[in-house]
């Protein structure tokens, strides 16, 4: 995904379409990180796949998307769960282990709100996610990270990544979880 991402901007941008800004979802701001320059191409595979083989260290988990908005999420979330996301106004992302995530989805079904799982086997963006973070951000404190040559939107803050951001690897540490 990372590579096919950063091929079509690159496809984009020899076509003379530069972009003013990028955003990227999750890995996908890595992909943005490395059209901006912030990472190197080599970098950003070998980010991804540290990440990859990280996550197969974490418990099985799983992610379950939810039309609430947060706030009115946050009123039904058990202590066991995480928000992973909140991917529009009343659309967001809850991650962690199975068990919890069915007993959320039956609970959410009697208040007849319609969740779906994400086909995917990872509690992303979790407290799951704990053990593996050191890991991940001493691989970036050996990586060269450089200010972004074009803004970038944080999937973290919502807002313009910084340059200090861009180059810090807490950042990218706080970004994984």
């Amino acid at each position: 995904i990372l590579i096919v991402e950063i091929a079509i901007a690159r496809l984009w941008i020899s076509w003379g379409i530069n972009p003013n800004a990028l955003i990227g979802h999750s890995m996908g701001e890595y992909a943005a990180a490395c059209v901006a320059g912030v990472l190197s191409f080599k970098s950003a595979v070998e980010l991804v796949h540290l990440r990859g083989r990280l996550f197969n260290e974490v418990p099985p988990g799983g992610m379950l998307s939810v039309p609430l908005a947060e706030d009115e999420l946050l009123a039904h979330l058990p202590a066991d769960l995480d928000i992973a996301s909140v991917n529009a106004p009343e659309l967001c992302v809850v991650s962690g282990n199975n068990e919890a995530l069915d007993r959320f989805q039956a609970a959410m079904a009697a208040h007849d709100v319609e969740c779906m799982r994400i086909p995917i086997n990872i509690s992303a963006h979790s407290r799951m996610l704990e053990p593996i973070l050191a890991r991940f951000e001493a691989y970036l404190r050996d990586t060269s990270l450089s200010k972004p040559r074009i803004p970038i939107i944080s999937n973290l803050t919502g807002t313009w990544l910084t340059d200090a951001q861009a180059r810090d690897p807490a950042y990218w540490r706080t970004h994984l979880r």
